[in-house]
């Protein structure tokens, strides 16, 4: 069960080490881009690529659905990434488990924005957590882990592609264990838990009172989406790239107090950045240089408070 790109890999994985994955259950079809033209889930187009049946419910509630999955007499279910929350009747029919591929080293960050949490929250590390599924959010018993170092260069992108096949790697070594019956799973401590609630759009805006570094994770992991922006003059810039500079200045945060050829620099709440790719309303991504030929930028002028 598993519905975006980071569920890909997994299924994959399982598939190509002879695991017999009875059923791909992902969310439907929706519309997407400018056409809204319908487009599958990409883990629709892989389980077609494989040769695997699908089924695309709207809901995971409803008699049709427990009965079709009993049918199957499964001895697991392996969910990543669904975006179906599952009832205790249908948690309860695998033989043996439901298991969960969740993108951080839980108790840390449960929820649906793990990896940008962790970049938002200057971790220096992130990883992947199999566990056993429980009603609630990521609470269940731990299984294995495996973990990663977070550069000052992640961002929530390749964070995110690195964990992927980590999750794949995982999720054959969790039931590889369970075959040789050599797996414990282990509670969570409950008391140490933190939580990465679902990203909104608003979730981007930079709030220039905060200081550099910070800054400077917010930017990474808001990379690709929802992106970070600020508005300069009732405009809506997007900021791709940025650099901490660890220099004092009495300008107001959001002040655009340096701006040459090559960069544009402002203040934040201690310390000011640096930034080296934005886009404005041309739509494309240009590095500081090349947007500040097109575009008129003054001293002094003011990124709009953050609200």
């Amino acid at each position: 069960m598993g519905t975006p790109d980071f569920a890909v890999p997994p299924l994959k994985a399982l598939a190509h080490v002879g695991h017999h994955i009875s059923l791909v259950i992902t969310q439907p079809d929706r519309p997407k881009g400018r056409g809204k033209k319908l487009m599958s889930p990409p883990v629709k187009q892989a389980a077609e690529a494989l040769g695997l049946n699908i089924l695309q419910p709207e809901s995971m509630k409803g008699p049709e659905i427990k009965e079709k999955l009993m049918a199957l007499n499964p001895d697991f279910f392996v969910v990543v990434a669904f975006g179906h929350k599952l009832s205790r009747e249908i948690l309860d029919i695998p033989h043996m488990h439901p298991i969960n591929i969740h993108a951080s080293l839980l108790p840390a960050w449960r929820g649906s924005s793990p990896i940008q949490a962790a970049i938002l929250n200057q971790d220096k590390e992130a990883g992947i957590t199999t566990m056993i599924m429980d009603t609630d959010l990521d609470t269940g018993d731990m299984l294995l882990k495996a973990r990663t170092p977070i550069t000052m260069d992640d961002t929530a992108q390749t964070l995110h592609d690195r964990l992927a096949p980590m999750g794949a790697d995982l999720i054959v070594k969790t039931l590889d264990a369970f075959a040789r019956d050599s797996i414990t799973p282990q509670p969570q401590d409950h008391t140490r838990a933190t939580h990465a609630p679902m990203l909104k759009k608003a979730d981007g805006c930079v709030d220039w009172t905060i200081d550099s570094k910070q800054i400077h994770a917010h930017v990474r992991a808001m990379t690709p989406w929802p992106g970070a922006y600020g508005f300069l003059d009732d405009k809506r810039i997007k900021i791709l790239e940025v650099a901490p500079l660890d220099i004092h200045t009495d300008h107001k945060p959001g002040t655009v107090f340096s701006c040459d050829c090559h960069e544009i620099h402002v203040a934040t709440g201690s310390g000011a950045v640096a930034i080296l790719r934005l886009q404005g309303a041309s739509g494309k991504c240009l590095c500081s240089e090349d947007f500040l030929r097109g575009n008129k930028l003054q001293t002094g002028e003011c990124f709009a408070d953050f609200d």
